[in-house]
């Protein structure tokens, strides 16, 4: 595993495999690269180039310390950090949860670099304004980070309530490890406590449409997560849009229909080569 330097110095770990046109892989919160397992490998063997970096605070990354070091245009230098430590011109950029948030900002905003966007789980940051009630109800967790006490109710009783908030994940003893190291899940938490709602500048101007062409996949299982952002989010798109539902699945579609959710990327990677 290779080591790039961040925005700021953070140090980030980076897998990388395979040779060809290059693909980032960007994954949330509570993850790691971890995540991207099913899908690494077979994109390896597809005949691309893979990058699947550790994002600040998390798996093997640096975790440093304070609210805004996890801002939203930090979180995007980054990964335009680890591009440029490859020396990759552009990418395919394919991310999950609040790496799918990263990844429509980075599309927005550095167009240039973006050769391709996959969106899991999460829309267009404009396209759950205003959010719906289905939303609202979804999202009480965002709150509920916000508070300075979340990381003691969370891990006290032998972590019942994070316990209760994973529900049944794939990786379930995996996240819960790796959440009690020191430090590791006051920086996931740091991940809304610094860009709850759109980054101030973004708010004022807007964020520019994407004009790369995107897929955008939702699972029905998903509990943390409405649909109708994900739906919404061609109308924030220029270039050709997608959208697939992915059924059978909770919010970690890539490990609970790694083949059907390999395969739409597959299919959009060869669309968009």
């Amino acid at each position: 595993m290779a080591r790039v330097s961040g925005a700021d110095g953070v140090s980030l770990a980076v897998e990388a495999a395979g040779e060809g046109d290059s693909v980032l892989l960007v994954h949330g919160f509570p993850d790691s690269s971890r995540v991207w397992r099913h899908q690494m490998r077979q994109l390896v063997e597809s005949g691309r180039r893979v990058l699947v970096p550790d994002l600040r605070g998390m798996g093997n990354s640096d975790r440093p310390e304070g609210v805004d070091a996890y801002r939203m245009q930090t979180l995007v230098a980054d990964m335009l950090a680890v591009l440029d430590a490859f020396e990759v011109e552009r990418a395919h950029v394919v991310g999950h949860d609040w790496g799918a948030g990263i990844a429509w900002v980075l599309a927005a905003l550095a167009p240039a670099r973006v050769a391709s966007l996959s969106a899991l789980s999460v829309g267009h940051p404009m396209a759950s304004r205003p959010p719906t009630l289905e939303a609202r109800q979804k999202a009480w967790y965002q709150l509920y980070f916000l508070f300075p006490e979340a990381e003691e109710l969370l891990l006290r009783d032998d972590a019942a309530m994070l316990r209760d908030w994973l529900g049944d994940v794939a990786d379930y003893e995996q996240y819960l490890a790796d959440l009690r190291r020191p430090g590791a899940l006051t920086a996931g938490l740091n991940y809304y406590r610094a860009n709850m709602g759109p980054p101030r500048e973004l708010r004022r101007r807007g964020l520019p449409p994407v004009a790369a062409p995107t897929l955008g996949l939702w699972s029905d299982g998903d509990i943390y997560l409405a649909e109708d952002a994900m739906r919404r989010s061609g109308e924030h798109v220029t270039g050709p849009w997608r959208y697939e539902r992915i059924e059978g699945a909770s919010h970690w579609m890539q490990l609970d229909q790694p083949a059907r959710v390999t395969a739409l990327l597959l299919e959009h990677l060869e669309a968009h080569a």
